[in-house]
């Protein structure tokens, strides 16, 4: 009995391993030639969608996340971009990743007008059904770093989005093989939420990404 049990389990796990990779080649596959590195490549998009990170208690934001930031300001710089859609978690009033990125983009001249904050951002998948639900984004370039732009993209596809992804790895950020792992499992967690076609943890009222920030919406 424990024989069939161990031979199972073994069994199980291959397929589950198959599966996995499966899922992450077809991801990259689909994504490649949505990938860009250089301004002068990419085409311009209304929106760049920059995906939230970790902030400290200081409002000053970590190395992960100022590469998105600095890198999509110089996207908006370059014309590629008209509007910023910062989003992120800002679940508590002591933990705002929206408003720090705001801040930092404002604070280097950027106009309040230009910035739409998501503070309900608190996943990938999130992000980008609000995006389409709420900001009703349709063209958008997605700023994240290379580990997380592949998944951003395939989430984005299946979320009726038109979607490029730049590429903003300025560092060696020294989280390779967490986000190995991390990363293969959270595909998983994207096709589940692709497939049964989950809605965020929040909607809400529509906010038009081509409208002025500072107005209110219905």
């Amino acid at each position: 009995m424990l024989k069939k049990i161990l031979k199972f389990g073994f069994i199980t796990g291959i397929i589950l391993i198959l599966c996995i990779l499966l899922l992450d080649f077809y991801i990259i596959k689909s994504t490649k030639n949505q990938l860009f590195t250089e301004v002068t490549s990419v085409k311009k998009s209304y929106t760049g969608l920059v995906l939230g990170a970790r902030v400290y208690k200081s409002g000053g934001l970590s190395l992960i996340l100022k590469d998105r930031v600095e890198t999509a300001l110089k996207l908006y710089q370059s014309k590629k971009i008209k509007r910023f859609l910062l989003s992120g978690d800002h679940g508590t009033k002591s933990y705002d990743e929206v408003n720090a990125m705001k801040n930092y983009l404002v604070n280097l001249g950027v106009p309040e007008k230009d910035i739409f904050l998501d503070h309900a951002g608190f996943d990938t998948y999130d992000s980008l059904v609000r995006a389409k639900k709420i900001f009703l984004v349709n063209d958008v370039i997605i700023i994240t770093q290379k580990f997380h732009l592949k998944r951003s993209l395939f989430i984005a596809n299946n979320t009726g989005l038109n979607a490029q992804g730049f590429v903003c790895d300025s560092h060696n950020y020294g989280i390779a093989k967490t986000m190995f792992i991390r990363e293969k499992l959270a595909n998983i967690k994207a096709f589940i939420e692709i497939f049964l076609h989950l809605k965020p943890t929040y909607l809400g009222k529509k906010i038009p990404i081509t409208k002025d920030s500072n107005l209110s919406f219905d």
